[in-house]
């Protein structure tokens, strides 16, 4: 069920998006307005990002299969890795044009802009507000929001741009107003990138591995704990694989309960909600948790 909701949420966004897309450029040409015309190619970068997302959001909800044993969560992660990238170039770029506008001001219709930029807030606010329920649980619907909230705060910054223009007919401060949202839109497709990036490099999702080494010694079977992998597979999963060194004679009956508490534990102390655990008794005993440059 929600996830038929975040589809149709996709829809609405995509289709409003494109309206405003199409409203920026035409009032942006007819305006001379840097800043609108960096809104609407923002915007335009949005609608790709957003169908981007959508997709993988699709492709991610597929079961399991034998070429993908795992499924298909991670297209999502990757959807919000290339946004994040795309938003950072296109910043870039947007930058770049903003400090040839100040050297080469040019004049703007201030009325025309102020219109198009209140319609664009508008709805640039609504699509931000459509996605914020279910950002904080989906990395990719975070970055389509992401993308939604840049889009509101360049409408704020041009809207303000746009006043000051119409009332003090300063042509200074579209570029000052492109360059100020510009950055900020650097900084936050930065943080989501980075964030993706972790995830697909299967980095530790701020675990504490001393504690789950202290945990995990806490039961009396346990002798020791190495070879030891902390992952983020997806929003929803932390995983953990490891070795443990058991006491001598341990039933396969035995074994598998000792496997079902530490895996509830993990799971209600840490937040690691798919354990494996290989057991062993003398092979590794002398091992540390984190072993390097050898084969597991």
């Amino acid at each position: 069920m929600r996830q038929n909701k975040i589809t149709s949420k996709y829809f609405f966004v995509t289709a409003l998006n494109i309206i405003i897309t199409l409203a920026e450029f035409l009032g942006g040409i007819f305006s001379g307005s840097l800043a609108l015309l960096s809104d609407a190619v923002h915007n335009l970068s949005d609608v790709a990002a957003i169908v981007i997302s959508f997709i993988a959001h699709l492709i991610g909800q597929k079961d399991r299969n034998k070429r993908k044993t795992f499924g298909y969560q991670r297209a999502e992660t990757l959807a919000a890795f290339t946004n994040g990238v795309v938003l950072f170039v296109i910043s870039f770029f947007l930058m770049i044009e903003a400090f040839e506008r100040f050297s080469q001001p040019q004049e703007v219709k201030g009325k025309l802009m102020l219109i198009i930029a209140i319609i664009g807030l508008i709805a640039n606010g609504i699509s931000m507000l459509v996605m914020k329920s279910d950002s904080a649980h989906n990395l990719n619907v975070r970055s389509t929001f992401l993308h939604m909230m840049s889009d509101a705060l360049s409408s704020v910054a041009v809207v303000i741009g746009a006043a000051m223009i119409y009332f003090w007919k300063s042509s200074l401060i579209d570029p000052l107003m492109t360059l100020l949202v510009s950055i900020f839109v650097m900084f936050e497709a930065y943080k989501i990138t980075r964030k993706a990036a972790n995830i697909l490099m299967e980095s530790n999702p701020n675990v504490d591995l001393d504690e789950i080494k202290k945990l995990v010694l806490t039961f009396p079977e346990v002798t020791n704990l190495h070879h030891l992998h902390v992952w983020r597979y997806s929003d929803d999963l932390i995983m953990m694989d490891a070795h443990i060194n058991v006491t001598e004679k341990m039933s396969v009956v035995q074994l598998e309960q000792l496997y079902m508490k530490i895996g509830h534990e993990l799971k209600e102390k840490l937040g690691i909600n798919h354990v494996t655990l290989q057991a062993e008794y003398q092979r590794g005993i002398k091992e540390s948790m984190i072993v390097l440059n050898k084969d597991d």
